[in-house]
């Protein structure tokens, strides 16, 4: 919108009309909330009082983080189940900041966000195949918290407290346990490795979550690995972004800034936790040159739907947030009811390959039990793949097995919100029934002219012979009104010719195969 053009006063001169700034409304991190602000997210009663600023101070989230089972019952209207979760002596460690747990339906037991952080009573079950251990860190560490399982890259454990804790964490045997925690003498441990160990070009800084240390003690680690000089690249990987948005403030990208080449992986599994929050601090993180990438791992009873998945990858490409992996759920302690198979998997990168574009389609991948490493789940690292058991080769050659649940609740189709309301793809449905067998092929429509600078000229398409394909047992008779093209065969239409009988392209005529296709 153009404001009017105005007389400049004393000249008598019009000046060119003002344009209004403009405001992009597709970016997530400039939404505005009905009352011109930015928009905020869900804030639970139990903090309305709470003032701004100290809602927006993540050392305030942090010290009020909930954990206790009467504290969580104000918030949330909890199970029986959930109950005896949080009761549970023995339980990995409950701590959600005021902001994430505010994200939860108080009223739905099967929440999204709900099931990745209360516990349930089914944690302490044991299932087949479940370790301690199931990555082999531990034999992989030459000193405490280094894992060194590739031949180029570390992994630097540096911390193991995190902002908030995922019910399926890997590391659970420590992560969350303040007596195992790494200090200063630790670091220099693992920072003196990387630097006598010339290989090591890229570290990667995790924990727990490396975001959640002091600033200056973050700086220092990040810092001695910058001098370095065989450090090449230097890797976070975080949940702080999706946990604590707060804690990406100005102050923190300039820091991480000055060590660039920096990159970082958030971890989000569900589109409901991607919050005007988690946009802005996005944006704040790219805006200071950070490339960022998001792994998620496959939950059942979470995001084990493809139009969940799909909202998912959509939602993080808008915020400049590239899909990097989808990991199958580890065979670790307490995650047992949170496994799928690995065929559901499949059926969900199957699912976004070719609906959607291909930079949002994530590698979905095993990381081995026993410490093999990440392990692609196609065709050259799938050895074999039976009702109970997965057999995997790594990139050195290691084979090792990925024992498939037991019991699996399949996704419940009709009460998921995803499934009854999908996003629509036009003129897809001739590709289902070509996929069904339904149909050979599918003849082109909507091509009557072609209107290009003043010409009217047929689209090339009009003509059959551009599209009918050769050598699928057609039978001949015309299709397009110029008498040469061939009819659509539906399925179990008796064909003209035997087998090796039908008529082929002219010779020195393209065929599929010249382009790599198979029809």
């Amino acid at each position: 919108m153009e404001t009017e053009a105005r007389a400049e006063p004393g000249t008598g001169t019009m000046t060119a009309p003002e344009a209004a700034p403009f405001v992009n409304m597709r970016d997530p991190a400039s939404r505005l909330g009905p009352d011109g602000k930015p928009a905020v997210s869900r804030r639970a009663p139990k903090w309305q009082d709470v003032p701004d600023e100290k809602w927006n101070d993540w050392r305030w989230q942090l010290s009020n983080r909930v954990n206790d089972l009467d504290e969580i019952a104000e918030i949330l209207e909890l199970t029986e189940e959930e109950r005896e979760g949080l009761a549970a002596d023995d339980k990995f460690r409950v701590d959600i900041t005021p902001y994430f747990v505010s994200l939860i339906d108080p009223k739905d037991p099967e929440d999204p966000i709900r099931r990745q952080v209360i516990p349930l009573g089914r944690e302490q079950s044991a299932f087949v195949g479940m370790m301690e251990d199931s990555l082999g860190e531990d034999r992989h560490s030459p000193v405490p918290g280094l894992v060194h399982r590739y031949p180029d890259r570390v992994l630097m454990l540096i911390t193991t407290q995190c902002a908030t804790y995922c019910r399926y964490c890997t590391r659970s045997r420590i992560v969350g346990d303040a007596t195992q925690n790494f200090n200063r003498k630790d670091h220099e441990a693992q920072l003196d490795y990387i630097r006598r160990t010339p290989q090591i070009r890229d570290v990667l800084i995790s924990g727990g979550d490396g975001l959640t240390l002091a600033p200056k003690l973050l700086e220092s680690v990040i810092r001695a690995l910058r001098e370095i000089p065989h450090v090449e690249i230097i890797r976070i990987g975080s949940r702080v972004p999706v946990f604590l948005p707060q804690r990406i403030d100005d102050e923190l990208c300039e820091m991480l800034a000055k060590y660039h080449p920096i990159w970082l992986n958030i971890h989000v599994n569900h589109a409901n936790e991607i919050t005007p929050e988690l946009a802005r601090a996005c944006d704040k993180l790219t805006r200071a040159g950070i490339p960022l990438g998001n792994q998620s791992v496959l939950l059942a009873g979470v995001n084990d739907c493809v139009n969940i998945q799909r909202d998912l990858v959509h939602g993080l490409v808008e915020m400049r947030v590239r899909p990097y992996y989808l990991y199958q759920c580890d065979l670790v302690e307490g995650s047992g009811h949170f496994r799928t198979p690995v065929g559901k998997g499949l059926e969900i990168i199957e699912g976004l390959r070719g609906h959607t574009s291909g930079y949002a389609v994530p590698t979905y991948v095993i990381d081995a039990p026993g410490g093999g490493g990440k392990i692609p789940v196609m065709p050259n690292y799938l050895v074999s793949y039976s009702d109970h058991k997965i057999v995997l080769r790594n990139y050195e050659g290691y084979i090792t097995t990925y024992e498939e649940p037991l019991e699996y609740k399949q996704h419940d189709k009709a009460h998921c919100h995803a499934c009854q309301h999908p996003r629509q793809e036009a003129g897809q449905g001739g590709i289902h029934a070509l996929l069904q067998g339904e149909r050979m092929w599918i003849e082109p429509a909507g091509f009557e002219q072609v209107h290009e600078r003043g010409n009217q000229q047929a689209h090339r398409l009009q003509e059959s012979s551009k599209w009918v394909p050769y050598g699928v047992g057609a039978i001949e008779g015309s299709v397009a009104g110029d008498g040469r093209g061939l009819p659509v065969l539906e399925a179990g239409a008796p064909s003209a010719y035997g087998a090796g009988e039908e008529p082929r392209p002219a010779e020195g005529a393209p065929t599929a195969t010249a382009n790599h296709e198979l029809l």
